[in-house]
């Protein structure tokens, strides 16, 4: 994997039961995630996903890229467009660093109203620094063996390893 390199898309169908699941899993129980009716009372046409869902969601995306063995450092992500049931996201990726056996990656999740994610994902595949085997995630393969190469406001979420008690 080389800086500039980008990652196959990953499209994503929102569903009612993503977006009511994901909030149940991250224990989320505001009702715009699983109530319509009070979330149009609320201004929205519709309920929409939590920004945990979308985290867990990039962090697949990455995940899925650079394979089992991939570790994820840091997920910094900004939310933008809601998610809405009956649309699609669609994950895309480019490297912007790598160093060592660690890749920076800068993430963006469209949907059919504009951007819903952005933000940059920091990966380590252990093992797999300088003349390791090239990501395979970069030309569609899942299950990748390696890399190589030489703010926080409302809506945003950094996640960093360890950081959890």
């Amino acid at each position: 994997m080389r800086v500039g390199d980008t990652l196959p898309p990953l499209e994503i169908e929102i569903t009612r039961t993503l977006i009511v699941a994901g909030a149940i899993a991250s224990r989320d129980y505001q009702d715009v995630h699983h109530d319509a009716e009070l979330a149009r009372q609320k201004g929205s046409p519709d309920i929409f996903m939590n920004i945990l869902t979308t985290n867990g969601l990039v962090g697949r995306y990455i995940t899925d890229r650079f394979g089992p063995r991939s570790v994820l450092r840091r997920v910094a992500i900004r939310l933008g467009a809601p998610n809405y049931p009956g649309d699609t996201m669609v994950l895309t990726g480019t490297v912007e660093k790598v160093e060592g056996d660690t890749a920076t990656v800068r993430v963006v999740g469209a949907n059919g109203i504009g951007r819903h994610v952005t933000g940059t994902v920091t990966v380590t595949v252990p093992g797999a620094g300088a003349g390791a085997g090239a990501a395979s995630g970069a030309s569609g393969v899942d299950g990748a063996e390696g890399i190589e190469g030489a703010g926080r406001a409302e809506g945003a979420a950094v996640e960093e390893a360890g950081s959890r008690p």
